[in-house]
């Protein structure tokens, strides 16, 4: 496989952030108030690091509920772990004054795809949703993610949230649902039969993630087609 060595990479970030999600200013602002108190001897790397391991304990939270439901409660408390690691560690190098584009875009979103690999195969094999849907969220997330790598290149924009929906705000929901599988993880939805509330969860953001998908492809090849239009007499 070619590899991209020192000197043919890219010395400076050729992107912006985009992040519009309903919960991002208060976000923003409680995250670099913790990085400014945060000791010095704790850097992005170490946050990283422990964003990885809240994720990848959420997922194992989600497969032993398979044995014992109220291994769940571990679920919004790993996904916090997750929240503190993965958002703060760009906040801290920023902060700091340590910015390394480059190598921080492209570890943090290496070790997300890891993140969510482990995520959802723990939600497949928690007897809380059918084994495929988990699949089916895993490569539609994996999907939303290559088209995001993709506008980034191509587009210069890095957009982080969709309508007004953000990690902060999917982790959010997914505590929510895993506290409430505890004590009922069936539901009958407007009267409807009974459904795996986990199902229910899974197909309406495998729904949301096609949307998002078509939306965002549709409006970045917009985007690309007015900057690089056909000639004319080829139209």
């Amino acid at each position: 496989m070619p590899t991209v060595t020192e000197a043919q990479a890219p010395q400076h970030a050729t992107h912006v952030r985009e992040h519009g999600s309903v919960l991002a200013d208060a976000e923003k602002r409680l995250l670099v108030w913790l990085a400014q108190r945060l000791p010095r001897r704790i850097n992005s790397d170490h946050l990283t690091a422990l964003g990885a391991l809240g994720t990848i304990a959420a997922g194992a939270a989600f497969a032993a509920a398979a044995w014992d439901r109220r291994a769940l409660l571990l679920v919004p408390v790993m996904l916090a772990v997750n929240w503190f690691g993965d958002s703060l560690d760009g906040t801290v190098a920023r902060v700091r004054g340590h910015q390394r584009p480059r190598y921080g875009y492209y570890l943090d979103h290496a070790v997300d795809l890891v993140n969510a690999t482990a995520l959802f195969a723990g939600m497949a094999f928690s007897g809380l949703m059918d084994p495929r849907l988990g699949l089916a969220l895993l490569v539609g997330y994996v999907t939303l993610c290559a088209e995001s790598f993709l506008a980034t290149h191509a587009v210069g924009v890095f957009r982080i949230s969709f309508s007004g929906v953000g990690p902060t705000e999917l982790r959010i929901l997914l505590s929510i649902g895993a506290l409430a599988a505890i004590a009922r993880p069936v539901v009958a939805p407007f009267g409807l039969g009974p459904v795996a509330l986990f199902d229910l969860g899974g197909a309406i953001s495998v729904a949301g993630m096609a949307i998002a998908f078509g939306v965002s492809t549709w409006r970045n090849a917009g985007v690309l087609y007015r900057a690089e239009p056909l000639p004319p007499r080829d139209r």
